[in-house]
């Protein structure tokens, strides 16, 4: 652990500095003999869990058979191809081509680029309080000063609206390229759209003739039990970016649009947006068996199941201890939030004291992270949630 701060570039000041041996399913193991049960999943990213034998076999298949040999886009490739298959087939009717890349953030930063080249236009708008990751196109979107500002000057012609606010709307007008918004608002708070709200964003891009841009890397692939998390709102984008849960725990990110938008960067602009390792055969390998565990494992099926339980479980404690805890989120995109954020860090660092690993979320400080692998089981989820109560409640009653 010596060596992880000399030698390994840092993030904060402060990481949690858990040695990190081996993990399996929702099992962290750590180099000093511990086991944690991991709530967090890699911040949304292990949705099968950690090392799932479909996913260690795909890439140690395809990896035995060829890694990277060209770059995106030169050469036809099996899994590259079944993957986007894959999601295509998984998409509205309109969505019928995929580029993949090596992570959201640049699947965010190709989708501005496409928008406005689709478009002929430059204005892009995003929600208050978004997170779409940190390449300069999508801290641009940003709008929490803190970690733009020492960044300045970021992209031009980039304005905002309030998520679930239905005046702002009138700020989408035939000057917008583009509407970007994340489905489920996630370092906000895990704040879910309204009823209506996101079908009226879309009236009103199709009106002004502006593009809806949804980014599903947290809430998406049955993360909220449905494959994409757009499929609870009834209002479906003109393009979907995803990454995260996608590729097992191996970087992946990916653009779906229709093959007409998508073509914008292959004809009307050569080499619109291109890169080396985007759609590597290994990853595209661990994504198609992600895919295949969670269809085959009913994965998103059950999820629900598990909110209500998390959803009952803090109402009675609120009943019992006359508590003001709050959930946010949908399915396993789940946010506990405490009356004050004075707290989150010592009951995080609490369970974790205690074998159980939790974590925040960017902006809303009152907010601990309720995120395992859809692989959780039911009687490891209620450990872990009940512990989350039990150290939320000794720190509660201290304060009182």
């Amino acid at each position: 652990m010596s060596d992880f701060k000399k030698y390994q570039a840092q993030t904060t000041p402060h990481p949690i500095n858990i040695s990190i041996a081996r993990a399996s399913g929702c099992t962290i193991h750590t180099t000093d003999g511990k086991q944690l049960l991991d709530m967090v999943a890699g911040v949304s990213a292990c949705h099968v869990g950690h090392a799932h034998p479909a996913v260690v076999g795909a890439v140690q298949q395809q990896a035995a058979d060829y890694m990277h040999v060209m770059v995106y886009g030169e050469t036809a490739q099996q899994k590259p191809i079944e993957l986007s298959k894959l999601l295509v087939e998984n998409s509205p009717d309109h969505i019928q081509s995929c580029y993949l890349v090596n992570s959201g953030t640049e699947a965010i930063d190709a989708s501005m680029k496409l928008a406005r080249v689709v478009t002929a236009r430059s204005e892009i708008l995003a929600a208050h309080n978004c997170y779409h990751g940190n390449t300069y196109g999508a801290l641009s979107l940003m709008t929490y000063e803190e970690r733009k500002a020492p960044f300045r000057p970021t992209l031009p012609h980039i304005g905002h609206i309030r998520f679930n606010c239905i005046q702002d709307l009138d700020k989408i007008t035939e000057r917008t390229a583009a509407v970007v918004l994340e489905t489920i608002q996630g370092g906000a708070g895990f704040i879910e759209p309204i009823p209506g709200w996101l079908g009226m964003v879309r009236s009103r891009c199709n009106a002004m003739g502006a593009l809806l841009i949804l980014d599903e890397i947290q809430p998406g692939l049955g993360r909220t039990g449905t494959f994409w998390a757009f499929e609870h709102y009834g209002a479906a984008p003109d393009m979907i970016v995803t990454g995260k849960g996608l590729g097992g725990g191996m970087p992946i990110g990916a653009l779906l649009a229709s093959r007409e938008h998508m073509s914008a960067i292959s004809e009307r602009v050569p080499l619109g947006h291109i890169t080396t390792f985007g759609g590597n055969a290994v990853i595209a390998a661990a994504g198609v068996a992600t895919l295949g565990v969670l269809f085959q494992e009913n994965l998103m099926h059950r999820v629900a199941g598990l909110e209500l339980r998390f959803r009952e479980s803090v109402h009675r404690h609120n009943t019992i201890y006359g508590a003001r805890l709050e959930v946010r989120g949908r399915g396993l995109m789940l946010a506990l939030l405490l009356p004050d954020a004075g707290k989150t860090a010592d009951i995080v660092m609490d369970c974790l004291d205690q074998g159980v690993l939790f974590f925040f979320l960017l902006f809303e400080k009152r907010a601990i992270r309720v995120t395992p692998p859809l692989t959780i089981s039911e009687d490891e989820f209620q450990y872990g949630t009940n512990l989350l109560l039990r150290m939320t409640q000794n720190h509660l009653r201290h304060d009182n």
